[in-house]
């Protein structure tokens, strides 16, 4: 049956067609993961540049509740208030970090890995 030259080029075509299956294949997987190291970086940089503006939004903000509360109840008092602040906050957010930061994060990331 495979002994005619008909039969044995069909053949030979289907490997070469193959072997060029798999071959885009490869191609479109190591795109597909390029554009997605892409767009993770991009994220964590678009994150980074946010983060650091509220920090500096949040120490301006800082020293002003701190100078306002001042005249009032002593500066020494103020700047212990806001400390105060900031470590019930820092208490909240490591009470409540797998809820807040690790399974958003992780939906966050497994969306963007994982999309088609």
């Amino acid at each position: 049956m495979f002994s005619n030259d008909r039969n044995i080029g069909i053949v030979g075509r289907l490997i070469e067609m193959f072997r060029h299956y798999i071959g885009l294949q490869n191609e479109y997987l190591r795109l597909d993961v390029i554009e997605k190291v892409v767009r993770l970086i991009t994220g964590l940089l678009i994150f980074s540049v946010l983060f650091l503006f509220i920090v500096i939004i949040l120490i301006y903000l800082s020293f002003a509740a701190a100078y306002a509360m001042g005249p009032h109840i002593g500066y020494p008092g103020a700047f212990c208030i806001v400390a105060a602040v900031y470590i019930i906050i820092f208490l909240l957010f490591f009470l409540f970090r797998k809820t807040w930061i690790e399974k958003p994060l992780i939906r966050f990331i497994t969306g963007l890995l994982m999309e088609k």
